[in-house]
């Protein structure tokens, strides 16, 4: 899928105008990268459009740590809204039109790789776009 492709499903999903779409698009990859290790993040970018990947970027901490941060939906979306710098209720609507925009352009297993590292409700609103039954992989 491609960039204005992309754009124009998480507008329509989410409906919302095409800017805001934008904007809650990079949001939503940037607060995914703060939940996802940086190894994860950059097998999601590689699937994306050129133009979000680097949305997907994650920097080391001074030891070389990938660390992903642990919180919940409502913190994901309480940061989506900020760095969109929209409402909560467009920042939520969203994010899920992202999530489960990636959930159809994204490979099976960097999904199944990807809700691995995600509680249940990040993975059912991914599992709503994507062709396939997604469920994290077994230990």
């Amino acid at each position: 899928m491609n960039y204005a492709d992309f754009i124009e499903v998480v507008a329509r999903r989410a409906g919302v105008p095409s800017e805001k779409a934008e904007a809650v698009s990079r949001a939503t990859l940037e607060t995914l990268t703060d939940r996802i290790t940086a190894g994860q993040a950059s097998h999601i970018a590689g699937q994306l459009p050129v133009e979000l990947r680097q949305n997907l970027h994650k920097t080391t901490t001074a030891m070389g740590a990938q660390i992903a941060e642990s919180f919940e939906l409502d913190e994901f979306v309480e940061r989506v809204a900020a760095r969109a710098g929209v409402d909560v209720a467009m920042a939520d609507a969203g994010m899920r039109a992202v999530l489960s925009t990636i959930g159809e352009v994204v490979s099976k297993d960097e999904l199944q790789d990807l809700v691995s590292q995600l509680p249940k409700e990040f993975w059912e609103i991914i599992q709503a776009g994507a062709r396939v039954e997604v469920r994290p992989r077994s230990a």
